[in-house]
């Protein structure tokens, strides 16, 4: 049974009885990787030791309108209940509503660099017209000023070298790779690191589809190998009997990237320890103890990699070991990447602030 803390949150009588009931019972999906069974076992339980639900409204009648609503099913083909596509969808919603509370004042749709080129949002600034310039971007009143002032007014023409525009902020377009961590030291010492990262992954993927529509998201795992998965399986994600292949990821990572016709692109990383794990032919070569060398150099080998392809790595360590510490600013360094040491708490403001923050300089 899970150590759970039960908070105002999940128990405010001003709420409707289902909604009340629907904040704890997306969380506790969060835990059980999806299983509707579990989670409602759990509840069940709750219900004895805090009295959830009362005479008028139970978790029989919950688990009706959870059904009503379309959010779970109960098919033939599986037994029990399972999550439906409009559930999956709530829960990316919630996840970013918690970690991103402040993303409703911001502008939807934007990547603001400070270079000063054809874009969407316009500056106080205005300059000479040259050859291409849409119209649309055309300064009217700066425009016949100068037309004024150059022709003056018995003799007034408008010509090209009266013309100015609007400076503008470009808009740039990002491809990101997020790796997550899925050996098993994210659940060792009592302590759940995958759900957090489970959420940050989701409320993140909820934000590039709905906000930066033109960018990309793709999300990979890492064990003793990498591979990708889609946006509607975070939810079901767990923890394996795994080692931290660290390079199979970020290959997996450069391949996906290479794909993509964004010259900006970025990975994120959120692992809890340092690289254990490689392949060397079909065999896995491992070492769960310190920093083995032929891992580690491997490791640094695809950083640089990775520097020289202007493919920047953040690394989001959710552990302060100083032997690891180590290793991520080496890591670091090698990549000219950025690394944040963030407890599990922080990580999703973490990984916010830093996508809102990556403002890259247009490429021609």
């Amino acid at each position: 049974m899970l150590n759970w803390t039960f908070s105002q949150k999940f128990n405010n009588p001003e709420d409707d009885p289902f909604d009340r009931l629907f904040k704890l019972f997306k969380e506790l999906l969060m835990h059980t990787a999806g299983n509707v069974e579990e989670a409602l076992s759990w509840m069940t339980q709750l219900d004895k030791q805090y009295d959830l639900t009362d005479e008028k409204y139970g978790l029989s009648d919950f688990i009706q309108d959870l059904k009503d609503k379309g959010l779970i099913s109960d098919s033939k083909k599986t037994p029990g209940y399972n999550p439906t596509s409009k559930l999956e969808i709530s829960l990316r919603q919630t996840a970013l509503s918690d970690i991103f509370e402040d993303l409703q004042k911001s502008k939807p749709g934007k990547h603001n660099t400070k270079i000063i080129g054809q874009g969407d949002e316009i500056t106080n600034e205005s300059r000479s017209y040259e050859y291409g310039d849409r119209l649309d971007k055309l300064s009217i009143t700066e425009s016949l000023r100068n037309a004024q002032i150059n022709h003056g007014i018995d003799n007034f023409r408008l010509t090209q070298q009266d013309l100015e525009v609007k400076e503008t902020f470009f808009q740039s377009q990002t491809s990101t790779v997020l790796m997550i961590d899925i050996s098993h030291s994210m659940i060792l010492y009592g302590e759940d690191r995958i759900t957090p990262a489970k959420k940050v992954a989701m409320a993140l993927a909820e934000l590039i589809t709905t906000q930066y529509k033109k960018d990309t998201l793709d999300i990979i795992v890492f064990g003793n190998d990498a591979w990708q998965i889609q946006i509607k399986d975070l939810p079901y994600l767990e923890v394996g009997p795994y080692h931290t292949n660290t390079v199979a990821g970020l290959e997996l990572a450069m391949d996906l990237l290479r794909k993509r016709k964004n010259p900006n692109k970025q990975i994120m990383m959120i692992t809890d320890g340092k690289p254990t794990c490689i392949k060397k032919g079909k065999k896995y070569y491992k070492n769960a103890y310190g920093l083995d060398k032929n891992i580690l150099n491997r490791t640094l080998g695809l950083a640089v990699k990775c520097r020289k392809l202007d493919i920047p790595i953040t690394t989001f360590m959710i552990a302060r070991d100083p032997y690891l510490v180590q290793f991520v600013d080496e890591f670091t360094k090698a990549n000219n990447g950025k690394a944040f040491y963030s407890s599990l708490k922080g990580l999703g403001e973490f990984i916010f602030m830093d996508y809102k923050a990556n403002k890259r300089k247009r490429r021609k």
